[in-house]
């Protein structure tokens, strides 16, 4: 609690706005679980109030997170991908979250637009429009013309957004640290782990520069792709609260009347964005992680733009190919690799493998009978896994909702679209170039080197182990689970032992000599009277923890 006394000194006027707003809207359980309403005004601890009360809790929650701001409606987006974690009702409500808010005045936005520039706008940019064309909890959107005729955008950050979103992300961090060690259906989920992946992702996409850098970065991956389109960066004016790019003008790509009507090929269209999605996942570990329709644009002569790349995902090479694994299991029908990517992406599995395999195995004939959709078949993976009580790493849930958002934007710009049969030459070509003679022998003359290094390590370490045996200074660190547990079971054993010996030494060895001393009431000398009390009261105590439920 003395933590918990110091987060709050730090940011209590934060703390007691996002608790009220929790507590406004009937979600206040965590508040209570916390140990935070005491620190809160009395007038802040009511019940939601009537129009709130009236709906679900999911829907309460997603309200919430909406008031509360950027930090925890990016924890609500993730969450809302975590099938694993949680049941439909939750993840479906949470799907619903929007960032879009009022637009912040002109006059408020224009001092710090003019810091960012070194300059007015309206001198820097031909037609610099003050009304924003987008606004969200981050950023607003503002557009303007260069004076050479190019449209551009100008992305502001808006003020001092960063310092309220480090302090949520210290209220949060110091939440789930709270909910980690004293929960163990909570601790389950990892709420630390998952607070950390909010907080890297909100800190990246604070920084408007490394957005322009993820853009030129995923730009170079399709430099020979001309039908994928990507903003050109003006990096004179990029910094971290501003970002400069080229208009991108197109169409909604879901829209598939109107993009005929234009004289696009939604079928085209559909077939090149899944391509180029399959491309940033399988081949180059680097994706865009939000592909809705709002960041993907039908552009003329059937291009396919991407916009915004505030959110971007990265594989290593070890997850890149668990994924393969995983899709080639899928697609083939394997329950064998099902079970090795559910067990591989699980630090902490104890359940009968005979049971697994048969949840498995259910699984796969769900999705064995017509043309497998990609979207259905990850929110299922997710769902068995939260059914075998397995958590996913939290770096899978950006990837998973990559696909997913994918795949369900462009089967409305083509119902027809096949996602898995214009992967499946993709898997097996980056499967073989994963085994391929050339990358094996890459990779045993890395494991030989690094036996080599440890080979040569081996000597001295031994020479040193040798001492110390000789000397008996070995020492051996042990990590047993619960151990913190044993050790509060340990202390308050040792401290009913005392209780019960102070008990016994006034009973049988110091209240006979107290006869003697100190005045008398009702025929017994005064200290008598106190050794009788303290003996009964420590009797009592011994008693209740004796008998006391478990």
């Amino acid at each position: 609690m003395l933590e918990t006394a110091i987060v709050a000194a730090r940011d209590r006027a934060r703390l007691v706005e996002v608790a009220g707003i929790l507590i406004g809207f009937g979600v206040d359980g965590l508040v209570s679980q916390l140990g935070l309403r005491k620190l809160l005004p009395r007038d802040q601890t009511s019940s939601a109030n009537k129009a709130n009360a009236e709906l679900s809790l999911p829907e309460r929650l997603r309200k919430a997170i909406e008031a509360l701001g950027p930090t925890y409606v990016k924890l609500g987006q993730i969450l809302a991908t975590r099938h694993d974690l949680l049941g439909p009702e939750w993840t479906t409500e949470l799907e619903k979250l929007h960032n879009h808010v009022s637009a912040v005045p002109w006059e408020q936005i224009s001092p710090q637009l003019i810091e960012d520039l070194g300059a007015d706008p309206h001198e820097l940019f031909v037609d610099f429009h003050t009304e924003p064309i987008a606004a969200a909890s981050m950023a607003q959107v503002y557009q303007a013309r260069l004076h050479d005729g190019t449209e551009v955008v100008l992305k502001v950050r808006r003020p001092d957004l960063r310092a309220t979103i480090e302090a949520d992300l210290r209220l949060l961090a110091h939440g789930a640290h709270l909910l980690a060690q004293t929960n163990p259906d909570w601790a389950r989920f990892k709420p630390e782990e998952m607070v950390s992946y909010v907080a890297s992702a909100l800190r990246d996409e604070l920084d408007f520069a490394r957005e322009g850098h993820n853009c030129e970065q995923m730009s170079a991956a399709f430099a020979q792709h001309p039908e994928i389109v990507f903003p050109k960066i003006y990096w004179q004016w990029t910094n971290e609260r501003l970002l400069v790019q080229d208009f991108m003008r197109g169409e909604n790509p879901t829209h598939a009347q109107a993009l005929r009507a234009k004289g696009l090929d939604p079928a085209l269209l559909a077939k090149r964005g899944a391509l180029a999605v399959l491309k940033m996942i399988l081949e180059d570990g680097f994706f865009h992680a939000d592909p809705h329709p709002g960041n993907m644009l039908a552009m003329a002569h059937n291009r396919v733009g991407f916009i915004d790349f505030g959110m971007v995902g990265h594989l290593s090479e070890r997850r890149k190919t668990q994924l393969l694994i995983l899709f080639r299991a899928l697609a083939e029908g394997r329950g064998d690799g099902v079970a090795s990517m559910l067990l591989a992406w699980s630090d902490q599995y104890d359940a009968d493998p005979v049971q697994l395999d048969m949840a498995v195995e259910r699984f796969l004939a769900q999705h064995s009978t017509g043309k497998l959709r990609i979207s259905l078949a990850l929110m299922d993976f997710m769902a068995l896994a939260r059914q075998q009580k397995i958590t996913l790493p939290a770096d899978l849930s950006l990837l998973f909702k990559a696909f997913i958002t994918a795949d369900g934007v462009l089967r409305r710009v083509d119902p027809d679209l096949d996602l898995v049969q214009l992967a499946t030459p993709m898997i097996h070509e980056q499967i073989r170039e994963h085994y391929n003679v050339h990358a094996i022998k890459e990779r045993a003359t890395y494991l030989a080197a690094e036996f080599y290094d440890l080979a040569a390590d081996t000597p001295g370490a031994l020479r040193l182990l040798l001492h110390r045996l000789r000397h008996g200074r070995i020492g051996v660190d042990m990590e047993l689970r619960h151990l913190d547990k044993v050790a509060k079971s340990l202390e308050l054993a040792a401290v009913r032992l005392c209780v019960a010996l102070v008990t016994a030494a006034f009973a049988l060895g110091l209240a006979p000599r107290l006869f003697d001393f100190g005045p008398i009431w009702l025929g017994i000398p005064l200290f008598a009277w106190f050794g009788l009390i303290a003996t009964v009261m420590g009797c009592v105590l011994l008693l209740y923890w004796l008998f006391k439920p478990k």
